[in-house]
């Protein structure tokens, strides 16, 4: 039976993500590991309430203008979700930027009271994420006694070290950036893309990732796969032509 999960438009890819779902967002920060298109195409289609879960919440265009960062068609981050009001809740390690000059646009809605935000240090989030796939409901972490992560969390002594419970972020869909895949959805990634994206791959109730190329299965290295075709339900594929555009407007601004 042949097996081909390449979807025809990133706008087909997320046209079933619905009001209150929870939405992995994978990447790092960089622009070179965001799921730029899956993201764009959200926010196109539109649906609120959303639970976003990731390393960061986005800079959102109007802060990457004001920084006089890049505006490149494909770098878009989490942030426009924000800006549009799609967001309702995040979980991440990351949810403003580090200066305080910086206000990204989760903060700002923060501020209005009008989104919630759970704090989890970085290592805990990975594991959390990765916790759902495994099928394992909750663990304990040295991570966060005695700090404002432990709140009203379980705490238990282990050798001697006091522990906090954290539970497994169950997901409704994973947005993901890999470099290539085959049809059947196996994946390799890029210098950064892995971070997140290969973490989140699977830890949800569908995965889609976004690559920029589809290369033929028998062309595909088993050792090169990351992320085996279990783990994903959709691929999006980067057009040849927004490709060229890339090179283009890197080697013009490297002038």
């Amino acid at each position: 039976m042949s097996i081909n999960k390449e979807v025809a438009s990133f706008d087909e890819a997320v046209k079933d993500v619905f009001d209150g779902a929870i939405v992995l967002i994978g990447g790092f920060g960089d622009p070179g590991s965001a799921p730029s298109y899956l993201i764009r195409a959200l926010a196109k289609q539109g649906a609120r309430n959303l639970t976003i879960v990731g390393n960061v919440t986005g800079y959102g265009r109007e802060l990457r203008q004001s920084m006089d960062l890049p505006m490149w068609d494909w770098w878009e981050d989490a942030g426009i979700l924000s800006e549009n009001g799609q967001v309702r809740k995040a979980i991440a390690a990351f949810p403003v930027p580090a200066s305080p000059k910086l206000v990204n646009p989760f903060e700002k809605r923060f501020r209005a009271n009008e989104v919630e935000v759970e704090l989890v240090p970085q290592g805990t989030l990975a594991e959390r994420i990765r916790a759902n796939k495994a099928g394992i409901g909750a663990f304990f972490t040295p991570t966060g006694p005695g700090t404002i992560i432990q709140g009203e969390k379980e705490v238990r002594v282990i050798d001697g070290k006091p522990h906090i419970l954290e539970y497994a972020i169950k997901a409704d869909f994973a947005f993901i950036r890999a470099y290539k895949a085959d049809r059947l959805g196996n994946l390799i990634y890029r210098g950064t893309m892995r971070t997140f994206n290969s973490t989140m791959a699977g830890a949800a109730r569908v995965t889609i990732a976004e690559v920029d190329e589809i290369i033929p299965v028998e062309e595909m290295d088993p050792e090169a796969v990351v992320t085996p075709a279990l783990y994903v339900e959709r691929v999006g594929v980067r057009t040849p032509e927004g490709r060229v555009q890339v090179v283009q407007k890197i080697r013009k601004e490297e002038r």
